[in-house]
Formats: C-alpha cells, sequence, structure tokens
C-alpha cells in the first residue's frame, strides 16, 4: 500500500505543486523602481562625466554668457537709439509747430502792410499837390458809448509830402445843455499831446456828467506855442 502511494507521488499522474514568493507586491515594485533609478542615475551621470571629458559643457557656459552680453549690449544700444529717435521726432514736432506760427504771423503781418499801403495809397491821394505845410481835421466822428461817456475818432493830417513833423496837443470840446443852462467841457489839463508827420488816427473816451445834453463836439489842433492850427466841429 505505501509502496503504491510512493509510486504515484513519483508518477506523471502526480498533483502540480505551486512554489509562491514569500515577497509582497509592493516591495517588489519598489525594488524595481530602486533599480531602475539607480540605472537612470547611472546614465546621467556618465554623460554629464562624458561632457566633462569633452569640455562641452565649459564651452556652452562660455558662449551663454558671451551671448547674454552681447544681448544687453544690444538692448542698451536700441534703447539709446529709441531715445535719439524720440528727441529727433519731438524736437521735429516743436520745430513744425514754431514753423506753422511764424507763417500764420507772415501772413498776419502782410495782411496789415497791405492794408497799412493802401490807407497810405488813400491819404496820399488825399494830399493836395505842393509843399505848403497845414494841418486838417477830417472823419470827425463821436457816439455815446454809455450814459456820461462819449467815444471819439478823428484823423489829423498835414499837408505836403516833405512837410517836417509837426509837434503839439490837441483838444476835444463838448458843448450842450446841463440843467437847462448852456454847458461846456474840454479836455484837462488843456488837451493830449500830439506828434504827426503825414497823418495819424486818434480816439478816446470823454467822461462828462450824465445829466448833459451834448449837442456838439469840436476838436482843436493846437501848436507848442498855443496858437490853433486847426478845427473842426461836428454836430449831434
Amino acid at each position: 500500500m505505501r509502496w503504491k502511494l510512493l509510486r504515484r507521488r513519483m508518477s506523471i499522474s502526480a498533483p502540480r505543486m505551486i512554489v509562491r514568493s514569500h515577497l509582497p507586491w509592493p516591495l517588489r515594485w519598489a525594488i524595481v523602481a530602486l533599480v531602475f533609478g539607480f540605472s537612470a542615475a547611472l546614465a546621467l551621470w556618465a554623460f554629464e562625466f562624458g561632457k566633462d571629458i569633452a569640455g562641452l559643457d565649459r564651452d556652452a557656459k562660455a558662449e551663454l554668457g558671451q551671448l547674454r552680453v552681447e544681448v544687453a549690449q544690444l538692448r542698451a544700444e536700441r534703447e539709446g537709439a529709441q531715445s535719439i529717435a524720440n528727441t529727433a521726432g519731438s524736437l521735429l514736432r516743436t520745430e513744425k509747430v514754431a514753423q506753422d506760427k511764424l507763417a500764420q504771423q507772415l501772413k498776419q503781418l502782410e495782411s496789415e502792410n497791405m492794408a497799412l499801403k493802401a490807407d497810405l495809397g488813400f491819404f496820399e491821394r488825399l494830399l493836395p499837390a505842393g509843399t505848403a505845410e497845414a494841418l486838417t481835421v477830417r472823419a470827425l466822428q463821436a457816439e455815446a458809448k454809455a450814459p456820461g461817456q462819449l467815444r471819439y475818432q478823428l484823423l489829423v493830417m498835414q499837408m505836403g509830402k516833405s512837410a517836417p513833423e509837426f509837434t503839439g496837443r490837441y483838444d476835444i470840446v463838448l458843448t450842450g445843455v446841463l440843467d437847462g443852462k448852456p454847458w461846456t467841457l474840454s479836455m484837462p489839463n488843456g488837451g493830449l499831446p500830439l506828434a504827426v508827420k503825414q497823418y495819424l488816427r486818434l480816439e478816446g473816451m470823454i467822461d462828462h456828467p450824465l445829466q448833459a445834453v451834448v449837442k456838439t463836439v469840436q476838436v482843436k489842433v493846437i501848436d507848442s506855442r498855443g496858437a490853433v492850427r486847426a478845427t473842426q466841429m461836428l454836430k449831434l
């Protein structure tokens, strides 16, 4: 009986045997990971060691440093060029504004010059021929601008293109009625100074009492000796 059992165990028909490991799976994966990590570290060390031996890393670092220096220089040059361009642009804009302003002023001066030439031609046509020295008052105008104020405008002309300059004064005399009585008013200090070569426009304001009714406005041109050289009257 024992022989039969022994032969059955030793024969092909004997039951299978399963050999199981005593190491758990997490420990197996940890060992595999350590092996792979060690292999990767060894490969990286071999790669770095090879680069050190060949001198590639040193050359790359030196080239990288040089490139950084060149980039910094290029940036500085670019910023300098940009600053110069901005300054030039600002100067150009300022110059253009100044040129436009000068052009406007030139046009205005040309217009004023043309107006003065027209006035001069008109007044020259009014001057009579000859060289006799004479003063005249023309274009006297007067109007009330406000209660108690009268605005006047006039033109003083000296006949003769070669006549010397006249110096003296002019006086504005107002006449009318105040409180039912005749009333007269002259400019203070005997008038205002006057100097004219050929023609001179004059204008100004005269204050008078509010109750006064102005009837006439008279202009007197007086020389340095006190003589009346020209006069004109305007009725209001």
